[in-house]
């Protein structure tokens, strides 16, 4: 009787001391009155005392399930170091060809978005057509954007790349518009990558588990992004910084595959940012070989038509007959 009695009022105990759940109507504000919620913390509430942003306690609604593993495949790879390659789409719309590309044999497609007339629309239908491609999308937007960011993954984008990073703020603010609370300040909008067909099914849900999974990766190309590379290299979220072979030359002067001195020093002190920070360290794919470039851009889809119809007409490959008249005639 003495362990009843007991275990009794362990379980009163217990009881009192649990939250108690509201009805949703008895936590609302009245009507006309001032509920003295910034001061005021309602019954039960994890956050007590006046409210303020600075020690607010993150609730647990999104967090991903303790379980969970990498679902993206990109993420996948270069958390373990292994060389990932993306494929560009630069003036392709037609998702015949976007599919075709993503199923080439890339890690990721490169959609061009900074040098490109596409809209979001064109891209987004794109990537619809054959989400779970061999192929993540990915995708290079215009500058740092909130706008461009938050269309280019609420469409499903995986590999985020943001050229012309010039400073830790600005890969900061890149940082914020990528990713959701509380690492970021993505708004949850919605979109097509929530739905069944992209990313709402995946293992643990796409909100709770796309940080993830996301790639995110700032472009140095500027004389000012090599003031601060060391920084940018080591702002969290940032998965690998790519060395942008053509622009750097174009910010300052010299030029690359020459062997130039002043040309390979920017380019190694991008290699020693990544190196210092543990990020991932991208460029063009001629440099695959070079020394910890573990992530890199390939060609267009244009030039992968021409490559890949070189290599399959081998010594037939422009062969065409010559006539002696006409538009088709040799001009030799």
């Amino acid at each position: 009787m003495r362990i009843f009695f007991a275990a009794t009022a362990a379980c009163l105990i217990a009881a009192m001391a649990a939250p108690v759940a509201l009805a949703q109507d008895d936590l609302a504000a009245k009507a006309g009155q001032d509920s003295g919620a910034r001061d005021n913390a309602l019954p039960g509430a994890v956050n007590q005392g006046p409210f303020d942003k600075s020690t607010w306690t993150y609730g647990k609604t999104f967090d991903a399930p303790a379980d969970s593993a990498i679902w993206n495949p990109v993420k996948l790879k270069m958390m373990r170091g292994e060389k990932v390659t993306g494929g560009t789409v630069f003036a392709g719309t037609d998702p015949a060809i976007y599919c075709a590309m993503a199923n080439a044999g890339y890690d990721f497609i490169w959609v061009e978005m900074q040098h490109s007339s596409k809209d979001w629309e064109e891209v987004g239908r794109m990537w619809a057509t054959c989400p779970h491609a061999k192929a993540v999308p990915g995708v290079r937007v215009a500058y740092t954007d909130e706008r461009e960011i938050q269309h280019a993954l609420d469409a499903g984008a995986l590999v985020l790349v943001v050229p012309t990073v010039d400073s830790e703020a600005e890969a900061i603010e890149a940082r914020n518009w990528a990713f959701f609370p509380p690492l970021g300040r993505r708004s949850n909008g919605g979109g097509q990558a929530f739905g069944d067909a992209m990313w709402g099914k995946v293992p643990g849900g796409y909100r709770q588990t796309i940080n993830d999974n996301l790639v995110f990766i700032p472009m140095i190309e500027t004389l000012d992004g090599l003031q601060e590379v060391d920084k940018i290299a080591k702002v969290e979220g940032v998965d690998g910084i790519f060395a942008a072979s053509g622009d750097l030359g174009n910010f300052t002067g010299y030029k690359r595959d020459v062997g130039d001195p002043d040309y390979e020093r920017v380019i190694n002190m991008v290699h020693d940012a990544a190196i210092s920070a543990s990020v991932r360290l991208c460029g063009p794919l001629s440099w695959k070989d070079r020394p910890d470039f573990t992530c890199f851009q390939a060609g267009t889809e244009t030039g992968a038509i021409t490559r890949g119809v070189k290599e399959e007409l081998g010594d037939l490959v422009d062969t065409q007959g010559k006539p002696e008249v006409g538009p088709f005639a040799s001009t030799k």
